[in-house]
């Protein structure tokens, strides 16, 4: 069965500030079919009210709880662990942490930083870590799709440079960590067995969500995919389509299924 839809954002629904051609209609079908979505994104350079405006100006009306993000993660688990955030992320970004109270112990919170990707801020990061800090990864995403249609480095190789320098194993909140596939779930109670993912990261997205527990996992040939990712990473996809209009496609045909 299935009982519920997960959707990346970027590379799924939207290319920059356009939307992917049939997206809006896409999730119009889900929604008709009374299926509930849950769009679950490793963008970790908008905060989520940025996030809901650019839905909104694509035509989709998103409310805030459709919305999962690694922010959200990363403030529930400082919280949580009773720790202050040392934050290498996106200056946009930094807004989403600012209501935190204040602790005693420190956690570093990783995010795709872009520009602020320098010596100066890598290494205050990396002084945290050895001084005692926790290490948190909103997202360790290889790379992403850049509004110059090319791939471009992602957090997760600064986050890779951080675990081998400090000796410390990063905490991931955003996928393909299975809490988040979780929590995500959580409020509209479905099982992961339930549910189905569609991305365009053949191992954030696809493999993470297999792996968490999720039933189904769609791989749409838009975004970052590149010819092969299919098998590139285990599990593979439950199946790979053209796009989210396929993907709902194959969703709707397949839903009662078990």
């Amino acid at each position: 069965m299935i009982n519920a839809v997960l959707l990346d954002l970027a590379g799924v629904i939207y290319d920059g500030e356009s939307a992917v051609p049939g997206a809006t209609e896409a999730v119009a079908r889900l929604h008709a079919a009374g299926l509930p979505i849950r769009f679950v994104s490793n963008t970790t350079r908008s905060t989520k009210r940025a996030v809901l405006d650019r839905l909104t100006r694509l035509g989709l009306a998103v409310a805030s709880d459709e919305l999962f993000t690694p922010a959200e993660a990363a403030c529930s688990w400082l919280r949580q662990h009773a720790r202050s955030p040392h934050l290498l992320v996106h200056p946009d970004l930094v807004s989403e942490f600012r209501d935190l109270p204040d602790a005693a112990s420190t956690a570093v919170v990783v995010g795709d930083a872009g520009e602020a990707f320098d010596y100066r801020a890598l290494n205050a990061a990396f002084r945290e870590l050895v001084d005692g800090a926790e290490l948190l990864a909103l997202a360790p995403n290889r790379t992403f799709k850049d509004t110059d249609e090319k791939l471009s480095l992602d957090a997760g190789a600064f986050i890779a440079a951080l675990e081998f320098a400090a000796q410390k194993q990063a905490v991931v909140l955003g996928k393909p960590a299975p809490d988040f596939f979780r929590s995500a779930l959580a409020p509209i109670d479905c099982p992961g067995a339930d549910a189905v993912m569609v991305g365009d990261d053949a191992e954030t997205d696809v493999a993470g969500a297999l792996k968490a527990g999720v039933g189904h996992a769609l791989l749409v040939r838009t975004g970052k995919y590149r010819a092969g990712d299919e098998s590139r990473f285990e599990p593979a996809p439950t199946a790979t389509v053209a796009d989210v209009s396929a993907a709902v496609d194959w969703i709707l045909r397949n839903r009662s299924e078990g």
